[in-house]
């Protein structure tokens, strides 16, 4: 039975676990994006995303609170002074864990985690779509065609 288990425990002892959390959740802030297991990308979404938070407001406090799961320094540098800025007006769900199918070795289903604001293609999408909301109407084409008439084509002789 599975009461009152809250975490995937991954297979791993809980310091194992907590140390590849910390690597995996460094990678992400610094790499922007990886590829792991879809077990994985959804342990380290929940791992991760409360660090995001906590990083929205700079202060000491919350940069040793964040530190305290991370150890690393330059992942700190790099979540409070590029990635908090970027991510100060969303509301949470900074991550997106997208399906790639299945490793060849294993056959493990994989997965690529990204941070949602750090996406190029997907950014440049949105803004195409953007330019794309104005539409012209059927009437103002039908009217202009029926104006000019269709010049005829002239007869050649059968030879």
């Amino acid at each position: 039975m599975r009461h009152n288990k809250a975490i995937n425990h991954l297979g791993r002892k809980s310091s194992h676990r907590k140390a590849m959390l910390a690597n995996m959740a460094t990678s992400l802030i610094l790499h922007k994006r990886i590829t792991t297991t879809v077990a994985k990308a959804k342990a380290l979404k929940s791992y991760v995303e409360p660090l995001i938070t906590k990083s929205k407001e700079d202060s000491t406090h919350s940069r040793r609170m964040v530190f305290s799961y991370l150890k690393n320094k330059e992942a700190i540098k790099e979540l409070f002074g590029v990635i908090a800025p970027k991510i100060a007006d969303r509301p949470g769900g900074y991550t997106r864990v997208l399906h790639t199918g299945f490793r060849l070795g294993d056959g493990a289903d994989m997965a690529l985690i990204e941070l949602v604001d750090f996406n190029e293609a997907a950014l440049a999408a949105d803004k195409k779509e953007v330019k794309k909301s104005t539409r012209r109407s059927r009437a103002k084409k039908a009217a202009p065609a029926a104006e000019i008439p269709a010049p005829e084509a002239p007869e050649t002789p059968e030879a």
